[in-house]
Order: structure tokens, then sequence, then C-alpha cells
């Protein structure tokens, strides 16, 4: 599967569009009601097939609601019937059910096989109208669903899912492996010794960010001026987003161009995220990977992850000697076995090149390490 997205133009019939997405809102938390109900009447979970019955009755009496393709409700269903089923199975690791949502803060609707239709060029009928769209790229293979999606600033996107049509394989072998630890100070330590920092967006933007929530917070609440600062706060968050994803992409091309085995730790982020906060954010660990992997899938690269509790940073590189304990101040430490000085994250990185280089036949693969550390 493939996903395309595509900006639709701006035009005053979007308006449509926009009530379909708040209709699904107002569905969604009907649906989430009724589930609380019926666990409160009969002490068990409600039916997906029980649910998508009853909705189909209330909208016939409802003509807001029938603006919504049934596809799009019965999509609606089964996303809370996913998420209660995900809530049941991790109900002891902190997992919440689903609960209400704004309808002004409601995002998309999805539909399936019907309620869309593709009229060559950059047009899309979408129920009864006609809408047009940026068409950055050819739409190849099946169509699956098209979701509409709303962003902050009421612009609206079409994402497409199709098949993965056949595409010609991308011959660029470099014959390389290496190991990547991923760091506070330095984003990313290769085991060859590099290193690559990060811009850390949201730091470089802070000021303005506070500026502009403070401007919003000022506005008398329900008034154009506080919606106008809001747009404008929106478009901050947005450009450091923007920013950021686009330097993730970038990097995930040069890496791959240059290694064809790419080894990383596995990372835990939500404990990440409740040590270092807004730090953690701004480096977006888990988008990069992300990324890398879809692009290192798209150039037949390998990524290769190693497990979490491998004592990376404590395990010397030179002859395997592991430290009882190492605090995370310590930023270089001298082995008391063989004597050898270890950075903390340069060390790290040659082990977990190590451990993913023995995971993977090797074959002709040239290793990525420093002359002083092989």
């Amino acid at each position: 599967m493939k996903t395309l997205k595509f900006k639709l133009y701006q035009h005053k019939r979007n308006r449509y569009l926009k009530a379909n997405i708040n209709a699904a809102g107002v569905i969604y938390n009907y649906c989430i009601a009724l589930h609380k109900r019926y666990y409160r009447m009969w002490g068990k979970h409600l039916n997906c097939a029980k649910l998508q019955a009853h909705i189909a009755k209330i909208r016939k009496r409802k003509e807001f609601w029938q603006s919504v393709g049934s596809q799009a409700v019965q999509d609606i269903c089964q996303r809370i019937e996913k998420a209660y089923q995900l809530f049941f199975k991790h109900n002891k690791s902190c997992v919440r059910p689903p609960g209400f949502k704004k309808v002004k803060k409601y995002k998309s609707f999805t539909l399936k096989q019907a309620g869309y239709k593709f009229l060559g060029g950059n047009r899309v009928k979408i129920g009864n109208r006609i809408y047009q769209f940026w068409k950055s790229r050819d739409v190849e293979g099946t169509v699956k669903t098209l979701t509409i999606k709303r962003t902050p600033l009421g612009e609206l996107f079409m994402v497409i899912v199709v098949d993965d049509c056949f595409e010609p394989e991308i011959k660029s072998t470099t014959g390389n492996i290496a190991g990547f630890d991923f760091g506070l100070k330095t984003f990313l330590t290769c085991s060859d010794g590099t290193k690559i920092e990060s811009p850390q967006f949201l730091k470089q933007s802070l000021n303005a960010i506070k500026k502009a929530s403070i401007h919003h917070s000022t506005k008398l609440k329900g008034s154009s001026n506080r919606e106008r600062a809001r747009k404008n706060l929106v478009r901050k968050y947005e450009d450091i987003s923007n920013r950021r994803r686009d330097w993730f992409w970038k990097l995930a091309h040069e890496l791959t161009n240059k290694f064809d085995v790419l080894c990383f730790e596995t990372l835990y982020l939500k404990g990440m995220q409740r040590l270092w906060g807004r730090k953690i954010s701004d480096l977006a660990f888990g988008e990069f990977l992300q990324i890398l992997e879809w692009i290192a899938k798209k150039k037949n690269k390998q990524i290769v992850f190693i497990d979490r509790w491998y004592p990376s940073s404590k395990t010397c590189s030179c002859c395997g000697h592991v430290l009882e304990s190492l605090d995370l101040s310590v930023r270089e430490w001298r082995c008391p076995y063989c004597q050898s000085v270890n950075g903390r994250d340069e060390n790290a990185a040659r082990n977990i090149f190590k451990v993913g280089a023995s995971t993977v036949g090797l074959g002709d693969v040239r290793l990525a390490m420093p002359a002083f550390a092989a």
C-alpha cells in the first residue's frame, strides 16, 4: 500500500466538505456516548455490527447526518471498535478508552469503495460536487480509500491509499554497514565517528511561539481578532513541523545513499518524553525513524534494531568490558580493563554497530568503523 496526499484548491464550495467533517464529529461523539451508556446498562462492550445498524436507523431521521456517506459512518464505527479493542488489550498500561472530541477540532472522514470518483486531470467528485486539487504526481494503482482531512488552519487535504504499483528497483549498493546512536546533545552519532547535529527547530522559534501565544491569549474569546491570532500561532507551529520534516527526508536520503545496512537501538520514547519533555518532542526521533524506514524499504536497504536493554553505553567497544553503572552526566570514561578512553555516544554507536552486524549476513559489506576502534 502507498499513501498519496494532495491539497484541495481553496473554494467556497469547500464549506460542504467542512460541514461533512463536522457531521462526522457529531456522529463520533454520539457513538462514544452510546458505548458508555450501553456499558453502564449491560456491563459489556457494544458490538460494532449492532452500532452500525443503530446509526443507520438514526441517519434516516436526521438530515444533517445524511451529508456524511454511509461508508464514512461505517468507518467511524470501525475506528471506535479498534480503539476499544486496544483499550481492553492494554488496559493495564495506562491506555485510555476513546473519549469525546470537539466538533471544531474533528479532523477527517474516510470513504472506501463509493462516494467519490476521479474525473481526470486534477478533478475529483465527492458526493454530488466536483473539487479540484493540486496534482503534484499521478495517481497510479487501484484507489482503496479516500480521506478528507482538515488542518487547524482550515485547509483541506485529500489523502489517497492505493495499491503499491510496480516500481523499478533502485540498484544503488554501497556495501557499507554502520551503527547509529541517538543523543540529546548530538542528534545522531555514527560508528565511523561522524556526528550529525540537530537544528532544533522548536528551540530556534521558541521566542516567536511565546509571543504569538501571549498575543492569542489576550484576545477576547469568540472574537475575530482571537481567531486571527490563533491562525497566526498555528502557522508558526506548522512552519516548525514542515522544516523539521524536510530536514528528516534529506537526512534519510543521505544516510541510505551512503549505507546499505543501518543499525539503531530500540527507543522507549514515552519514558524519554517523561524525563526530558520538550527536548524529545523537538528532536522527534520517532518521526525520523518512520521516514527512514520508508525510504530504506523503497531503496532496498535494511534497518536493524537491537534490544533497548543492551548496555551499549556501558560496554567498552574495544575489549567488551561492561561497567556496573554509568551516570548520564558522564560523557567520557576510561575502561578499567584495557585503559581505552571511550566517548559515551561514539562508544554506544560502535557497540550498536557490532550487535547489528552480527544479526545480518555481512557478505561483501564493508564495516563503517574508525581505524582506532577496529
